[in-house]
């Protein structure tokens, strides 16, 4: 392992500039062209210290060794915060996965014990402890943890690619750390060495021949002198930098563990554990999304070899319900804020996706920019370059031009066949990203809009039989089919908390329709207008105007059609509203029975004669009718069995989040574009069916 990361040039300061151009004379102070200039005479010189506010040669203080790390950490760490604490673990991780990527090593081990003591051990080729050419009667691993700018990264010799470049790194763990001690095994030797606050504690030991065992273990404490007497490295961080490190190279295997007594009651940060992820970002990005919604079905993901490592990537990327969260590196080290290599991803996939719109002819794309194909892009993007620059000495943005002609060159055909062999799943896509620019134009021109009141009034379908009540707690909306149902629900329902939205005929099918037939679409946009909580990402619960949104359909094949329509359009548009438990089906009686003065009704044919067997085995004729449909029924009737909560039965419809892609499949395979799909569902359940009502 050799020395650390990166220093960039210290930032300039023009105000100590000392060579500063003197002003000019001033016009009035030139002699007169006809007079001869007069010698000034020189003036005796000063004592020491005197007229020059005690700013003489002795004033000038030289730093030497470590001490300008000590003086100003946060030059080379950022602060002395906790993060600025952690970055001291970055430190010393990154030299070992230099040691990985280049490699040269295929574990690495991170320890945290209770004094505090964080180690980081690897099976590379271990530090050099010969004597230093540059240096005679100091080893080269003395050389590397006292002298900045000392490391096997300058040339390019030992390491391809690498996250340090200016070797300050572990020089600088080593000043900031009250202990730090090296172990190298290397040669079959072992090897150690013992320092405090930058200087060694002792010479470097040979301990004695090893024949199992090579590479580089870092053992150090930060100091409480810099980062406070309770600084503590806190273990679910380090333990998440870690198994991030394993995700960013499959090569390597990281072996985690730490002293329980450190992790707090109810903490999800284990004792032990081992990542190995040969499935790189792709893996990590499944388990960081979980079952959260997502666009697409398939991750784009991929990764681009280079010989030597030189311009080689790997990235995962999907499009989600929530903000824009992208995870980016360089030669394993996280840039938080971005930098040429993420401006190379969002380039990429803006051109990709206007490219396909362009041959799918698909016009309402034009207005789709880089914002709105990322606002809700969540991914990872790691790129290896030789010799990366960086904005500060803790790496946190990519400044190398030549980055983002790599990360676009190499994004840009596997995109285009990832669209092309996903045709269904791109032209989601395709929406998903149109949909968040109209909402961007559409945001826009609203604040160009002057309000001519402060209140704007509420605009409601024409259609809709609202309640008298204003707020949403205990209201209800019953969605029904035709104005005829729609007639005999207003009559029946309570007007104080009931509203009634009647829809013609059967809805659109949104799972096999594109944006713009949806959006087009009149009695949906009535419905998401009665509704008032916006769709998709646009969805906010507390604008929904109904606690309990009611379908109400015949109880008939047409019926539960209607019904499976409107499911699939808040599953697809409005699954939170799902998932906050306000979408119900209404349970409308099929039959009416009557003997003598008694009257029940039935849901179905099985109910039907259970309650024939149960109810009516007396004398007397029993009279049966069947309800062609909602509109049939008298409003007593319909109050009665259908709408009166004292009565009705509901059934609550729910999302199985457990088995979250079987139930996408499952929609798409019903209600989507294939109908092959639909046709191998009846075949395979065919056998099973009975009483069909057809």
């Amino acid at each position: 392992m050799a020395n650390g990361t990166n220093s960039e040039r210290p930032m300039q300061d023009d105000s100590n500039d000392l060579f500063a151009t003197l002003p000019s004379q001033p016009a009035a102070e030139r002699p007169a062209p006809d007079e001869a200039p007069v010698p000034a005479r020189a003036a005796p010189p000063a004592a020491s210290g005197e007229g020059s506010g005690g700013y003489d040669a002795s004033a000038i203080r030289v730093l030497e060794g470590l001490e300008p790390v000590r003086m100003r950490p946060g030059m080379y760490i950022g602060g002395t915060d906790e993060k600025a604490l952690h970055h001291l673990f970055a430190e010393v991780i990154d030299n070992s996965m230099d040691e990985a990527v280049a490699g040269h090593a295929n574990f690495i081990e991170v320890n945290l014990d209770a004094e505090g003591f964080l180690t980081v051990t690897d099976n590379g080729r271990g530090i050099p402890v010969e004597n230093h050419p540059q240096m005679p009667g100091k080893s080269t691993l003395e050389v590397i943890l006292t002298v900045l700018h000392a490391g096997g990264k300058f040339d390019g010799k030992a390491y391809e690619t690498s996250g340090g470049l200016h070797g300050v790194g572990v020089s600088v763990v080593n000043a900031l750390s009250d202990h730090l001690e090296v172990e190298v095994a290397r040669n079959r030797k072992l090897y150690r060495q013992r320092f405090s606050r930058g200087k060694p504690v002792a010479p470097l030991e040979e301990l004695g021949d090893v024949h199992n065992r090579r590479g580089t273990k870092v053992r150090f404490h930060p100091d409480p002198e810099i980062f406070g007497a309770h600084a503590r490295f806190d273990p679910g961080r380090v333990f998440r930098m870690a198994r991030s490190k394993a995700y960013l190279f499959g090569g390597v295997e990281i072996r985690w563990s730490c002293d329980p007594s450190l992790l707090p009651e109810g903490s999800d940060t284990p004792e032990k554990a081992v990542f190995h992820f040969p499935g790189g970002l792709k893996d990590y990005l499944q388990a960081t999304l979980g079952k959260e919604y997502t666009v697409t079905r398939e991750i784009f993901a991929g990764k681009s070899e280079k010989s030597g490592g030189h311009g080689s990537l790997e990235w995962a990327v999907t499009w989600y319900g929530g903000d824009s969260l992208i995870h980016s590196y360089c030669n394993t080290i996280p840039t938080a804020d971005g930098g040429t290599h993420e401006a190379g991803l969002r380039i990429a996939l803006t051109k990709g996706l206007k490219n396909y719109a362009e041959l799918t002819q698909n016009k309402r794309a034009a207005a789709i920019t880089t914002d709105d194909v990322m606002i809700s892009a969540v991914g990872m993007l790691s790129v290896f370059i030789r010799e990366p620059e960086f904005v500060g000495q803790t790496k946190d943005k990519l400044a190398t031009v030549e980055a983002q002609r790599i990360v676009e060159n190499a994004l840009r055909d596997p995109f285009d066949h990832y669209l092309a062999d996903n045709p269904a799943e791109a032209a989601k896509l395709l929406d998903w990203v149109i949909e968040r620019a109209e909402e961007r134009l559409r945001r826009r021109k609203e604040k160009e809009v002057s309000r001519k009141t402060a209140v704007r009034k509420l605009r409601l379908p024409g259609k809709l039989a609202d309640c008298s009540q204003n707020s949403a707690e205990g209201a209800e909306l019953f969605i029904v089919e035709g104005d005829s149902a729609g007639g005999s629900a207003k009559q029946a329902r309570n007007r104080a908390n009931q509203a009634i939205l009647p829809l013609r005929g059967k809805i659109l099918n949104v799972a096999s329709a594109g944006r713009e037939k949806l959006g087009a679409n009149q009695q949906i946009s009535d419905l998401v207008q009665a509704l008032g909580c916006g769709t998709r990402s646009k969805y906010r619960e507390e604008d929904l105007r109904y606690e309990r949104v009611i379908v109400m359909t015949d109880a008939d094949v047409d019926g539960a059609h209607i019904a499976s329509l409107l499911i699939t359009f808040f599953y697809q548009e409005m699954p939170d509203l799902i998932r906050g438990g306000h979408l119900y089906l209404a349970v409308p009686p099929l039959y009416r029975i009557s003997q003598g003065g008694k009257t029940l009704y039935a849901r179905d044919d099985l109910h039907r004669e259970e309650l024939m067997r149960t109810e009516f085995n007396g004398r007397g004729k029993v009279e049966i009718g069947r309800f062609k449909g909602l509109g049939e029924m008298l409003p007593a009737q319909l109050k009665e069995t259908t709408m009166d909560p004292a009565k009705r039965t509901l059934l609550k419809v729910e999302i199985d989040d457990i088995d979250f892609e079987g139930t996408r499949t499952a929609v798409d395979d019903l209600m989507g574009t294939k109908p092959e799909a639909r046709f191998r569902f009846i075949q395979d359940r065919a056998v099973f069916a009975e009483n069909l009502d057809i």
